[in-house]
């Protein structure tokens, strides 16, 4: 079995990259160990959009009052669950009609390095077979971080794999970490009903944003029953009990939490180990493959993307970033007619969905100020928005960084409704390297979310209307 390009991997970044082969006339093929779409399809990114839609909705029929509308009901949370891994499997589904589609093999199994050139496949009835191939992408992934004081069972103390599928939800819940998987686990959970406390080793919660947009999530999650330690850390948990028992040290000293199970979102960890990097001398550090600006690895005809290589774990990145590989490996070839440009790290935009949403992308406030540039702060408080007001989620605010001397767009930061749609504006514009002028002669319909991203651009040069 003999390819120009397999990718080790199907995830985001896995099949994107074996699709964009394929289109660029390698014949290719996919190896994948258990479910065509990777965590993020099964696992990640669209399961947790489905709980998280079904938590939106239940909160809307609590509020329905608000609306003029008289609506009661309860959430069966084996009834979430069930739709959440639907959709999952809808959109797997999706993929192997794609894989079909670009005519890309699908091997099932267990892949390794064996040598220059050569993956060795182990099946799940343990029956291998060996696929050759010129050009070898690694397209791992990554699983839930785990920490010395927090050894996951999948029982007591879970990973995000275990919260999409616990068999009855927990009457109590520690959520350690407050990146995007914590929180967006965190909203999901006491929106349906759960004690929820969540516990942050940084001063702040969401600890990569904006300051004003760490606060602005605090305080809304506080005010729907969510409590927040921060500068706090777990040291051990006790799962001898019923629940579990979680020692936290704090600044004022060491306290006690009690609860049904401990989510532990503390990060992800890169899935490198047993797939022959050792081997053939793969380089890596800090846990993660070693690769230059076009994925190639040390190793003449291996290439790495996504969560295995540095850079944000995201699914947008991994995809992106196999797309510029396979672009290079066939420009190398004389298939393709031009050396696809490097990823730029720096304008990468960030989602957030619990609600608020929060969307960011480039610089924000403190980075910028640090960087030494003299900036333009403009903050548009949705409580003015007409969208906002009208679809009844007038809390967050807009906010954009620009450069005073030359006007360059160096971030936006936002949190609120349905801001995960607006993010690209900003990206597209900084690619561009647009103007906050061009900005603001381009006409922004009315009345919608968007053009509250005008509204703080105006803020930031004094030209305010709507405050």
């Amino acid at each position: 079995m003999a390819y120009d390009v397999v990718v080790l991997g199907s995830g985001p970044g896995g099949y994107v990259a074996a699709i964009r082969a394929s289109q660029l006339g390698f014949k290719t093929a996919i190896i994948e160990k258990e479910s065509l779409g990777g965590i993020c399809l099964n696992w990640g990114c669209i399961p947790t959009k489905a709980l998280l839609k079904s938590a939106q909705v239940f909160e809307y029929i609590k509020h329905s009052k608000d609306y003029g509308i008289e609506a009661s009901g309860t959430a069966d949370f084996s009834a979430v669950i069930k739709r959440s891994r639907g959709v999952a499997d809808k959109m797997s589904k999706g993929v192997t009609f794609l894989m079909k589609k670009n005519k890309i093999d699908v091997i099932m199994g267990f892949g390794k390095l064996k040598a220059k050139g050569q993956i060795e496949v182990k099946a799940a009835d343990g029956k291998t077979q060996t696929v050759e191939a010129k050009h070898i992408i690694l397209a791992t992934g990554g699983r839930s971080r785990e920490l010395p004081s927090l050894k996951i069972d999948g029982k007591k103390i879970i990973g995000y794999r275990e919260a999409m599928v616990l068999p009855q939800q927990p009457k109590s819940m520690i959520v350690v970490g407050s990146g995007a998987i914590g929180v967006e686990f965190g909203y999901f959970y006491a929106t349906l009903g759960t004690k929820v406390t969540i516990v942050e080793f940084m001063d702040r919660i969401v600890p990569v944003e904006d300051e004003e947009i760490s606060k602005e999530l605090a305080k809304n999650f506080k005010k729907n029953g969510i409590e927040i330690m921060t500068s706090a850390e777990v040291t051990s948990v006790d799962t001898g009990g019923n629940g579990v028992k979680a020692k936290v040290k704090t600044k004022e000293g060491e306290v006690t939490l009690e609860a049904d199970v401990v989510l532990s979102a503390v990060g992800v960890s890169a899935n490198i180990e047993g797939i022959g990097l050792e081997e053939l001398g793969v380089k890596t550090e800090k846990g993660k493959i070693t690769v230059d600006k076009y994925y190639k690895t040390n190793v003449q005809g291996v290439y790495a993307i996504g969560d295995c290589v540095p850079g944000q774990a995201l699914a947008h990145v991994a995809s992106k970033e196999g797309i510029i590989c396979v672009e290079s490996i066939a420009y190398s070839e004389k298939k393709y007619n031009h050396q696809p440009e490097a990823l730029d790290y720096g304008n990468v935009p960030g989602c957030t969905y619990c609600t608020p949403e929060i969307a960011s992308v480039g610089l924000t406030e403190k980075q910028a100020k640090d960087a030494g540039y003299e900036i333009k702060v403009g903050k548009f408080p949705l409580s003015a928005a007409g969208k906002a007001s009208a679809a009844g989620h007038n809390e967050g605010f807009i906010k954009v960084i620009f450069d005073a001397k030359y006007g360059e767009w160096l971030g936006t930061h936002m949190i609120g409704y349905n801001v995960t749609e607006m993010i690209a504006e900003t990206v597209v514009a900084r690619k561009l390297e647009t103007t906050y002028h061009e900005v603001l002669d381009s006409i922004h319909p009315h009345p919608t979310m968007s053009e509250n991203i005008k509204e703080a651009i105006e803020v930031a040069y004094g030209e305010a209307i709507h405050i």
